[in-house]
């Protein structure tokens, strides 16, 4: 099964470092490395495109020290780890409403994204202060203004077009919805990209998702049948025609 496109919420990070009696921003320093493992795995597979949920517009209600260790985190993140993204083939973009991080770390993301690898393995979105209600209302926004401004037509706006206002673009839809943790929601995560995605609910805690229960996952997708409203008949009729 054609697999473009893989989506995570990566949850648990927290709970991980509580459980070892350490501060929260432990958790999240042992989460980088299950990013990279994620990364190479995505590479390994042939999986062109991975989105991670990172910070959701929602967390910043978080304990303030809690955030501003995460800022700081994910800065120094930005700079130790681009250039072997880079070397990897990763390309890096960010989601979500940039406006509210300091300017030094806007700054650092717009020159991240500028960068791009000599031979493309992976379109890696990162999602920041990101939220799925704010994506859609943010891509109408755009449309009324793009009508208003005579550049299109009520008359003409289909999901296609709708969805090229939205933060991943004409980039494909997701596929497979992965979620850490043990918990069973999607907060608020890209509700129009996984319109039709396959989802798993995880109960290991992000920094111990390795790259085997990673495959297992992928695996498993692999198994699912994708029928997008037909019948299994159908897709029989399809395979076999």
């Amino acid at each position: 099964m054609n697999l473009k496109h893989i989506a995570i919420i990566m949850d648990g990070n927290g709970r991980w470092a509580t459980q070892r009696k350490r501060p929260r921003t432990f958790g999240h320093q042992a989460g980088v490395k299950t990013v990279r493992s994620t990364i190479e795995t995505c590479v390994k597979h042939g999986i062109p495109n991975l989105t991670l949920f990172a910070f959701s517009s929602e967390n910043w209600s978080r304990p303030e020290k809690e955030v501003q260790r995460l800022m700081e985190l994910f800065m120094r993140s930005l700079n130790k780890e681009t250039a072997e993204l880079l070397k990897q083939g990763v390309k890096q973009s960010f989601i979500g409403d940039l406006n509210r991080f300091s300017e030094k770390l806007q700054h650092k993301m717009f020159e991240v994204s500028e960068l791009h690898p000599e031979d493309l393995k992976l379109n890696l979105n990162i999602a920041v202060n990101y939220g799925g209600k704010w994506d859609v209302v943010d891509a109408a926004k755009n449309f009324a203004s793009d009508v208003l401004n005579g550049k299109t037509s009520i008359d003409d706006l289909s999901e296609e077009q709708f969805n090229n206002y939205l933060s991943l673009g004409d980039g494909p839809m997701v596929d497979l919805l992965i979620r850490t943790g043990g918990e069973h929601r999607i907060s608020n995560f890209l509700l129009w990209q996984i319109a039709y995605a396959e989802i798993f609910f995880e109960d290991t805690l992000w920094p111990d998702f390795d790259a085997t229960t990673f495959s297992q996952i992928i695996n498993k997708f692999q198994q699912r049948e994708r029928r997008f409203g037909q019948t299994s008949e159908q897709i029989k009729e399809q395979k076999d025609a």
